[in-house]
C-alpha cells in the first residue's frame, strides 16, 4: 500500500508554472466510481452456513491486486493519483481464527497530470505488514471479511504503534530499498524530461473490507491512513513536506484477491500472469 505524491510537486508547479517546452495540460477528471464491477454470484452457489464454513471458503493462498487513490492540488489545477499495488495474500486459520499475510511485490503509479513516480520493487517489498486476525462476519446475507490496519514502518526502524516521526534527521531512519540512502527513494519525472529523487520514511496504515463470491474471490475496499515524512531531496524544489489524503470514495479503491495455485508464489510469476488475474489498470 503506498501514498502519491502530489503535494511535493505544488511547489514547483507554483515556482516555474507550466513550462513554456512542454505546455499547459488540462487535468483530466477522476474515471466514473466504480472503477470495476462486482461479478454475479452463480446462482448453483451453495453459499456458507456458518462463519466456520465461510472462513474455511476464505482460506487459501490469493494474488493480490489494490489501488488507492489520492487527491493534491497543483498551479495547473488538481492532481487526481492512483497507487496500484500488486503481491500476494494468504488466509490462514490458526487455532479457530483467521489470519491475513500481505506480501507485496510492484507498485505503479497513474495520474492525471504529466508527472510519475516510482516507486523500486525492493521499496515495495520492503513493506512487510505483520499477521493479522481478520473479522469474519455476515452482513445482508453476504459473508464478509475486515483486515484491521496494522501499522508498519518503511524507511525507518522503531515503533510502528506511534505516530510516524518528523525528526528528518531521526536516528532511526534506515535504508530499506538498500540503495545506500536513508529511507526508501522515489523517482519522480515531470513532465516527461525533468527526474529527481525524494527519500521518505512511511508508515503504512491500511485496512481492507471484502466479500466472498462464488468464484471464490475477494472484492471489497481498501482504506488508507498512512502517514509519510520527505527527508530529503536530489533537487531543492522537491524537498517539500508531503502527506496526500486519500479520496474516499470507496468504488475509486478496490481490492481484489485472486485465489491461485501454490505454485505461484514469487513476484515474477505473479506479474507475469498479471493479465490472466487481473482487470486492466485505471486510467485518466
Amino acid at each position: 500500500m503506498l501514498t502519491s505524491l502530489s503535494r511535493r510537486l505544488s511547489r514547483f508547479t507554483v515556482g516555474m508554472g507550466c513550462i513554456s517546452l512542454v505546455g499547459c495540460s488540462i487535468p483530466q477528471p477522476w474515471p466514473v466510481s466504480p472503477l470495476y464491477e462486482t461479478p454475479a454470484n452463480d446462482p448453483k452457489w451453495v453459499a456458507p452456513k456458518t462463519k466456520e464454513e465461510a472462513m474455511a471458503a476464505m482460506a487459501g493462498h490469493y494474488a493480490h491486486y489494490d489501488i488507492v487513490a489520492y487527491e493534491g492540488q497543483t498551479a495547473n489545477g488538481p492532481l487526481a493519483t492512483f497507487i496500484v499495488s500488486y503481491g500476494f495474500t494468504d488466509l490462514v486459520i490458526e487455532n479457530g481464527n483467521l489470519v491475513a499475510y500481505d506480501r507485496f511485490c510492484h507498485a505503479e503509479y497513474i495520474a492525471n497530470q504529466p508527472f510519475d513516480t516510482i516507486f523500486s520493487d525492493a521499496a515495495t517489498q520492503a513493506i512487510q505488514p505483520p499477521g493479522v486476525f481478520v473479522d469474519v462476519y455476515q452482513e445482508n446475507g453476504l459473508w464478509k471479511l475486515r483486515r484491521p490496519a496494522t501499522p508498519t514502518l518503511n524507511g525507518i526502524d522503531g515503533d510502528s504503534n506511534v505516530p510516524l516521526s518528523t525528526d528528518r534527521n531521526d536516528s532511526l531512519l534506515s535504508d530499506d530499498d538498500n540503495d545506500g540512502k536513508s529511507g526508501v527513494t522515489v523517482v519522480v519525472k515531470l513532465f516527461g524530461f525533468i527526474e529527481g529523487e525524494i527519500y521518505i520514511a512511511r508508515r503504512e496504515i491500511f485496512a481492507n473490507e471484502m466479500t466472498l463470491y462464488s468464484d471464490g474471490s475477494l472484492r471489497g475496499r481498501v482504506i488508507d491512513d498512512s502517514e509519510q515524512l520527505v527527508i530529503g531531496a536530489s533537487l531543492a524544489f522537491l524537498d517539500t513536506p508531503n502527506n496526500p489524503p486519500q479520496r474516499r470514495d470507496p468504488g475509486l479503491n478496490p481490492i481484489i484477491l485472486i485465489p491461485v495455485s501454490d505454485d505461484i508464489d514469487t513476484c515474477e510469476e505473479l506479474m507475469a500472469n498479471r493479465d490472466l488475474l487481473f482487470p486492466p489498470e485505471p486510467a485518466f
